[in-house]
């Protein structure tokens, strides 16, 4: 790249604030870089946390279905479960960390009671009623879950994309700017170098052509004077 920049002094300051701003957007990548990565490391404990929470209430869940079948048979628990009339809802929103656009999953009508179930008290029993909470609460840390891995997901992918946007400024544009910035330099000093030579030259030459002047003043004097 530097070989192919003319070296002038426009082009020089145009370099010059190529790289000073260059530099400007390479600190503030690297700052919002190390934002996203603060973000990820809360939202990674975050996740493990609800992963570890969504595990143990699928055990609960599983537990309890296998205990309501054993006990009331599998005819009632698929029975009561049948007899659902309000599914749960789900509703997306969105929100924004450091420029990163992640999902905001609301739900609704996970949690019921007794008469939200549709099945009727007297049909059923407390097995088939714990069954259904285990299930509901399982619900609950799915939709958690998901909301947060896919968080989770769309950081490491911003953060992932900045990093390349920081190195390639760091290991590509600004050393070549950097260079072409050399370049320049080192060919002015050079012109300088040689006008200073050529006018030193210049000088050197009318001083030399002023002398013969004005020997050639003095001879004539003398040779008047001795006429």
């Amino acid at each position: 790249m530097a070989k192919d920049v003319k070296p002038t002094r426009k082009n020089l300051m145009q370099i010059e604030d190529r790289i000073e701003l260059s530099e400007r957007g390479h600190d503030t990548l690297e700052k919002k870089r190390d934002g996203l990565i603060m973000e990820f490391m809360e939202i990674l404990d975050q996740a493990q946390d609800v992963r570890s929470e969504m595990e143990a209430n699928y055990e609960d869940a599983q537990r309890a279905i296998d205990m309501a079948r054993a006990m009331e048979g599998d005819v009632a628990v698929r029975g009561a479960a049948s007899a659902l009339k309000e599914h749960p809802e789900i509703t997306t929103q969105s929100k924004n960390i450091m420029g990163v656009v992640v999902p905001q999953i609301e739900s609704t009508k996970v949690q019921k009671n007794l008469e939200e179930r549709g099945y009727g008290v007297l049909g059923t029993s407390a097995r088939i009623d714990e069954a259904a909470e285990a299930y509901e609460e399982l619900l609950d840390s799915i939709i958690l879950a998901a909301e947060v891995e896919t968080a989770m997901k769309k950081m490491l992918e911003e953060i992932e994309t900045t990093k390349r946007r920081v190195n390639a400024l760091e290991f590509k544009l600004l050393p070549e700017l950097r260079e072409a910035q050399e370049y320049i330099e080192q060919k002015l000093e050079e012109q300088e170098r040689e006008e200073i030579f050529r006018l030193k030259k210049i000088k050197a030459k009318k001083e030399e052509e002023a002398k013969a002047e004005r020997a050639e003043e003095k001879e004539a004097e003398a040779a008047e004077a001795t006429a």
